[in-house]
């Protein structure tokens, strides 16, 4: 194809530019020799045992005594028989439910016993193609629980116990998942995928399968998939973390030495997804669909891994990504301007949906219901003039710009990368191929890279990406009287026609202009104070405000902002309830300065940096980001925030016609009606805590909104901005001098109004509600509130509560009674308008099941009370607390957090946390729990759906 020939050339041009020839063999810069592999990087590890199991091993201590361990099958829903059908998602979930060295629930226990928690840290997932099953951020802080994840690892290889009992137990929490997701959007999916792969399996094999099958399959079915397909050829170990090497290799050979290499193996086989000459059309709709939606897929032959794993890889990753990257910007303008034909679109180049054996390039659009002709012209256009004009110089170089810092950002943070970024690139490595060359490697060859590139080598390249035959079109709608559908035919001509308008190139768009053309005055550092809370430095400014900043070395190249006041709202002289509900919503629409929203994305081409301000209700609050080469631009744009706000009403009017058309849309879902209707009769006669309407977004008053917006931040005075990360002071000294000294300021006192803060309807209440539904739901939420203190260890004692409960109820709700996929739980602590504490319980599942399984999550409290939590469930919930405070201490954001918390409102909840969390006792959860149950504040709300066919 005319793409691998463009990517060959500009790898020619490289090797004779110098740009590759240090990393590749003599013989691949010879005439006629073949091209090698690029580099394995050094610091990882990869070997296979005897029984063709591989392995990936590399140290990395970000953080510190921390570590993932990951088992990859290679193997998914694909590999089943049509008898089979959601086994291979079944099977990863009785993964947990008791293995060789670890019966039962062992593996959770051991897990949750060193801080763990099931879903955060031991999780797994299926695909078509690939089973992952991931040990996330475990502590390892001596050589035996290396060897035990390691163990777990072994038996999820080859020795899963699958007893009979927990097989049924599972049948029902399966078929929970599948409640959760199945609704009208999900069934459109599962359709077009049998639309896109006409005759094929990857269009009948949803991974959560068929509920018939799954209530209903014999054991055996199980195991003979299991013992078919879960085998070391076809498995990889990842192991990445605060491990040693050498010894972590030394024992996986001995631990997996058990198992041997199979014998007649079956033949693991990647369906192929044959060409087509003319386009593959169809139509899914559903009456609860909220997606409507337009896809457009040009099919492209895979590159073959050995090509994907020489320098040919990441030219053509580069390639994809620049093109991608245009494009989107492209629809991100459109979709921006009044009167847009769709309310998003995009482009990607990857698989082909969900297939491993074809790539695409793929155009998708969103539109209003019914409004699928105008998208598809439109979609259309915009293909067509890629296609016949590609891309411009601007738009290329605005592109490399970003290419090129998020590579800098890459290399600068080398030293500092996570342990499960690196897990994830081995995981993508060994399901799909491809090149792992060390950082520093793959950061020299893409500078040289970009450099060689040229726009016209790009758009040469678009003709081939774009073909005329494998198309594929495929449309999602709604179905309701109201709107009409096309026949497929219909959709094939539109499409066909589509692609033959005339359009004309992109006018090219040059712009070098500065963010602030004048730059302020400067203000002063009137006071500096060393040695602050938590190791911070103090300066107070000229105009009033203050700066609190803490360096750090947790990440090289991060530097994040926060601030706040008293203020917020609720100062706000009587506003209109409809103001407040979109304040924060629609006040940044307009860009900022010189620059509209569109304009401003482009100005900071190739610079990491972001700036944004907000209004709560009792605070008025800033929050940015960025490195150390762009400290200053994140500072420009802070400022401009608070002086040049800038209104926009053609990109205010585009805004109210997509939230319209989301709205519009969103009432197909049956749950709608119970996402407006519980906030109305939690929060009576409060209409700002009621979702949005259309008749509301209409009646916006944007002059007004944007002028009350700007008014909360014409004044900087008692703000007080929190840097945390790797700063330079000496170069933060005169940009806060600059860009925050000199905000306008005068001496206005602001409050915040805590007593005006809506709490939910007091009393005991009991609310049902129905509505007719394709699938069977029922939903509880169950919410008790009581008074208490605001104090570091009320804190903790909530928080151990939560942990307890949410082990109590997975197991007795969702495990024993296979009643639900998940319980949320939810314990907290507020301040406002009193303090408070508050429990929030709520799960969902069969209808006919919401009452009987409620009633257990009373149980599990009134069982608290009488006896007080369980042993085992409490010293996994302060094990876990104590964990994640230790990972906390070395994040930025964490810092952050804390010293707002304590420069605002004089809270240390840093200094004594593991004393605190010690003294925490049972008595303490017992006495929590006993207050929330005896409160006469109780709100019991349930839902239970009525057939489909009440609707008629």
């Amino acid at each position: 194809m005319r793409l691998k020939q463009q990517i060959r050339t500009l790898f020619s041009a490289l090797l004779l530019a110098g740009v590759a020839g240090g990393l590749l063999p003599l013989k691949a810069q010879e005439p006629g020799g073949g091209m090698p592999p690029l580099p394995i990087d050094s610091a990882v590890r990869i070997g296979k045992l005897p029984n063709g199991l591989t392995y990936f091993i590399r140290h990395n201590a970000e953080p510190k005594e921390r570590a993932e361990f990951y088992i990859v099958q290679r193997v998914g829903s694909m590999q089943e028989e049509d008898s089979q059908q959601g086994l291979a998602h079944f099977l990863e979930h009785i993964a947990f439910n008791g293995t060789k060295n670890f019966p039962g629930k062992g593996i959770d226990h051991f897990l949750e016993s060193i801080g763990a928690s099931f879903g955060r840290n031991i999780n797994a997932y299926t695909s078509f193609d690939e089973t992952v099953y991931t040990l996330m951020n475990i502590p390892v802080p001596r050589k035996s629980v290396v060897d035990s994840c390691v163990l777990i690892l072994h038996d999820w290889s080859n020795f899963i116990s699958l007893e009979d009992k927990e097989i049924d137990l599972e049948r029902g929490v399966i078929e929970e998942e599948w409640r959760s997701r199945d609704n009208g959007d999900m069934r459109n999916m599962t359709k077009m995928l049998e639309l896109a792969f006409p005759n094929n399996k990857y269009g009948q094999r949803m991974p959560i399968g068929k509920m018939e099958i799954v209530r209903n399959f014999p054991y055996q079915v199980l195991r003979d998939y299991y013992k078919k397909w879960y085998r070391p050829d076809q498995q990889a170990l990842v192991i990445v973390g605060d491990v040693d090497v050498d010894y972590t290799e030394a024992q996986i050979k001995k631990i997996f030495a058990d198992i041997p290499a199979p014998v007649n193996p079956a033949e693991r086989v990647y369906t192929e997804v044959p060409d087509n000459e003319t386009p593959i059309v169809g139509i899914a709709a559903d009456p609860e669909a909220t997606q409507n939606s337009i896809n457009i897929c040009f099919k492209q032959d895979v590159t073959p891994l050995y090509v994907r794993a020489t320098f040919l890889g990441p030219v053509e990753d580069y390639i994809k990504g620049v093109i991608a990257q245009m494009a989107n910007q492209r629809f991100s303008d459109l979709v921006k301007k009044p009167n847009a034909p769709f309310t998003s679109a995009s482009m990607d180049m990857g698989d082909f949906i969900v297939a491993k054996t074809k790539d695409a390039v793929n155009f998708d659009a969103s539109f209003k219901e019914g409004a699928w002709e105008p998208a598809l012209k439109a979609l259309t256009a915009e293909i067509v003039r890629i296609r016949k004009y590609g891309f411009n110089k601007s738009e290329y170089d605005r592109a490399k710009k970003d290419f090129l810092v998020s590579i800098k950002n890459l290399y600068n943070e080398r030293d500092k990368r996570k342990n499960d970024a690196w897990a994830n690139e081995y995981v993508q490595y060994f399901i799909n191929g491809g090149y792992l060359m060390d950082i520093a490697s793959y950061y020299q060859v893409m500078n040289g890279v970009v450099e060689q590139t040229t726009v016209e080598q790009i758009n040469a390249a678009l003709t081939e990406l774009i073909p005329e035959k494998n198309v594929v079109v495929l449309m999602t709608s709604v179905e309701k009287p109201e709107v009409k559908l096309p026949s497929t035919s219909q959709l094939e001509a539109q499409f066909l026609s589509g692609m033959k308008q005339e359009v004309t190139p992109l006018k090219e768009e040059v712009s070098n202009q500065k963010l602030i053309d004048k730059l302020p005055m400067k203000g002063r550092i009137v006071k500096e104070e060393k040695n602050g809370k938590f190791g911070s430095t103090v300066w107070t400014l000229s105009n009033g405000t203050k700066v609190i900043l803490k360096k750090t070395d947790y990440k090289d190249d991060e530097i994040l902002l926060t601030g706040t006041r008293p203020g917020g709202s609720f100062n706000f002289s009587k506003p209109a309830t409809l103001d407040l509900k979109v304040l924060n919503m629609v006040s940044d629409l307009g860009g900022l300065g010189k620059f509209d929203d569109s304009a401003l994305e482009k100005a900071l081409a190739g610079r990491i940096a972001s700036a944004g301000l907000s209004v709560s209700e009792l605070t008025d609050d800033v929050s940015g980001s960025t490195t150390k080469e762009d400290l200053e631009t994140m500072l420009q744009l802070l400022y401009l925030n608070f002086t040049a706000r800038r209104s926009d009403k053609e990109a205010f009017k585009a805004w109210q016609e997509r939230m319209i058309a989301k709205l519009e849309a969103d009432k197909a879902n049956p749950l709608s009606t119970l996402m407006d209707s519980v906030p109305r009769f939690l929060y009576p006669n409060n209409p700002e805590n009621y979702p949005l309407t259309e008749s509301e977004v209409k009646a916006i008053n944007y002059d007004r909104v944007l002028q009350l917006f700007r008014s909360r931040f014409a004044n900087a005075r008692g703000f007080q901005f929190v840097f945390v990360g790797n700063i330079d002071e000496a170069k933060l000294r005169p940009l806060v001098e600059r860009y925050i000294a000199s905000l306008p300021a005068t001496k206005v006192t602001y409050k915040s109004f805590t007593d005006r803060v809506v709490r939910a309807i007091p009393g005991t209440h009991t609310k049902a509600y129905s509505q007719a539904m394709t699938t069977p739901t029922g939903i509880a939420v169950d919410i008790l509130s009581t008074a208490g203190e605001y104090t570091h260890k009320e804190l903790l004692v909530a928080a151990t509560l939560q942990s307890i409960l949410d082990q109590l109820y997975t197991k007795t709700i969702r495990e024993d009674e296979g009643g639900t996929y998940g319980v949320g739980v939810r314990v907290n602590v507020s301040r406002y308008p009193t303090v408070h504490r508050s429990l929030t319980v709520q799960f969902q599942t069969d209808p006919t099941k919401v009452e009987t399984l409620n009633k257990l999550v009373f149980k599990g409290l009134e069982d608290m009370i009488k006896q007080g939590p369980s042993e085992e469930y409490f010293t996994k919930a302060i094990a876990n607390l104590g964990k994640e405070h230790a990972e906390s201490l070395r994040k930025n954001n964490y810092w952050l957090n804390q010293l707002e918390r304590y420069y605002t409102h004089g809270f240390d909840f840093v200094t004594d946390y593991e004393a605190q969390l010690k003294s925490i006792k049972t008595d303490d959860v017992k006495a929590l729990v006993k207050s929330l149950y005896d409160s006469r504040d109780r709100i019991v709300i349930t839902f239970q759906s009525t057939t489909a066919e009440a609707k008629k």
